[in-house]
């Protein structure tokens, strides 16, 4: 493809940054350096908020139908540049091509989706103590949305905070990580050609701690939203309390799987296995480890360290390739740590286990680890990579105790064949979502939260559009 440099998207046109330093965005595969953007500095921040903040009160007097009407425009874009964009995507991050390719195609989906609540999110007529009185309750946009991506669905997460920012009369700031910045930069340039209002939204890049820092903290953001991790979400908070700027953040996870003993075992390892290696085991919402019944441990973890060696690793464009290198040499290394340190503290390998050896990328093998202790950094600590802790247990109540013994508490998964066990479950797990008989993936008209380290707020669905809407209530005597 070739090097491309990119630009800044600002109030309406695509500008050079105000600093002359760039990011320069290396393929993980390859090694090979792909793009440079932009490394945007606190002028350029500042820019583009003022250009959202001004933009913002004639675009939130428009109609809902008329605002909607630029999101399917938006879809429509993505959709006649799919292939094109999906191998980019593919790229920047190794993200094997079909993966990448659904991305994409969900992506205009999700335009599509927010583009439908037009006409149906609604405010509420409520009661008087009063005779003669009405309450109404109205439903208004925030303001000012400063969107921060992660690496790991660079192009998805984009859509998920513009379109129900842009849906609901706000306008938006978003920037996208330093590391997969390729692909919302070329959604920047389709944007560019249509004529959507100046300011409305705005693609910039730069480092967190300069360009990050000032969008977070500056008075005229009404709302930062973060997906990223836990440790990224405590800065946002610190950084917005100065002006008490809303948040919503989407942190990390640490899934737990759990299998009982008249589980679907076949079903259970396929789903264990598809949550664990999407994306080379760098999702949020990732199965990050398993709990399972005593009496089918010994049969479940055979057929598991089985299915998880023969995960294909490779080329992110072969047809036959699962899962390819991790985002970058750090990752890679994180992963090798904390793998070294389980094994040190007396994990049992039973498949993987290192680093893999392959010419270029940065891959770390599919792992099985067993003798793990519920209160080791492998069990409680997010991996973000193709390595899952398996423990046994003994009953319900202790299955369910150690998968919510956790920071975290975004998803979780059970697999069983009884109804009376899943519900219970359902009702007993701490976790933002649960999934049963089947892999950990959400769908856009769900609602993606997650309970205690794992964020405030949450995105997808109605509940994820009231984020960006702020109510007013008038009473009204007659």
């Amino acid at each position: 493809m070739g090097m491309k440099i990119y630009q800044q998207f600002i109030n309406g046109s695509l500008v050079n940054s105000h600093s002359s330093e760039w990011i320069e965005v290396e393929n993980p595969y390859t090694g090979d350096i792909i793009s440079r953007v932009p490394k945007g500095n606190a002028a350029d921040a500042e820019e583009a908020l003022d250009a959202a903040k001004k933009a913002q009160p004639a675009w939130a007097a428009q109609t809902a139908a008329y605002r909607a009407s630029y999101l399917k425009q938006m879809a429509a874009l993505i959709r006649e540049n799919r292939v094109e964009l999906a191998k980019i995507l593919a790229s920047e991050q190794a993200k094997i091509l079909p993966l990448a390719q659904v991305e994409v195609d969900f992506t205009a989906d999700y335009f599509d989706y927010y583009a439908g609540w037009a006409r149906i999110y609604e405010g509420e007529i409520i009661n008087s103590d009063r005779f003669n009185e009405n309450i109404f309750l109205f439903r208004k946009p925030i303001g000012v949305v400063v969107g921060i991506c992660p690496w790991n669905f660079p192009f998805f997460v984009m859509a998920r905070k513009v379109a129900p920012a842009l849906l609901t009369g706000c306008t938006i700031v978003l920037k996208p990580s330093s590391l997969t910045p390729n692909t919302t930069f070329e959604f920047a340039k389709l944007v560019a050609t249509l004529n959507i209002p100046k300011g409305v939204v705005n693609f910039i890049s730069g480092s967190g701690k300069t360009l990050g820092n000032t969008l977070v903290t500056s008075p005229l953001t009404d709302m930062v939203t973060l997906t990223g991790s836990v440790e990224a979400g405590q800065e946002i908070i610190r950084a917005s309390a100065e002006n008490v700027t809303k948040v919503s953040l989407e942190l990390g996870g640490k899934a737990p799987a759990i299998v009982f003993d008249d589980a679907d075992i076949d079903l259970a390892v396929k789903g264990v296995v598809d949550s664990r290696v999407i994306f080379s085991g760098q999702v949020c919402n990732c199965a990050e480890r398993a709990y399972v019944h005593k009496n089918i441990y010994d049969k479940f973890v055979e057929k598991l360290a089985v299915a998880m060696k023969a995960v294909k690793y490779g080329d992110p464009f072969a047809s036959d390739t699962v899962m390819s290198s991790q985002i970058d040499k750090a990752q890679q290394v994180k992963i090798d740590e904390m793998v070294v340190r389980a094994k040190a503290a007396g994990a049992q390998v039973l498949t993987g286990g290192k680093k893999a050896d392959t010419r270029t990328g940065y891959f770390y093998e599919p792992t099985v680890l067993v003798n793990c202790t519920q209160d080791s950094e492998i069990v409680q600590k997010e991996v973000f990579g193709p390595v899952l802790p398996v423990l046994p247990f003994s009953d319900y109540e202790e299955g369910i105790a150690l998968a919510n013994d956790c920071e975290y508490g975004l998803t979780s998964s059970v697999f069983t064949t009884n109804i009376n066990t899943v519900m219970r479950a359902i009702k007993d797990l701490n976790f933002g979502e649960t999934y049963v008989n089947r892999e950990h993936f959400e769908g856009m008209q769900g609602f993606h939260a997650g309970w205690r380290k794992s964020g405030i707020g949450g995105a997808d669905g109605k509940h994820g559009l009231m984020e960006y809407l702020q109510t007013q209530v008038a009473y009204i005597q007659f």
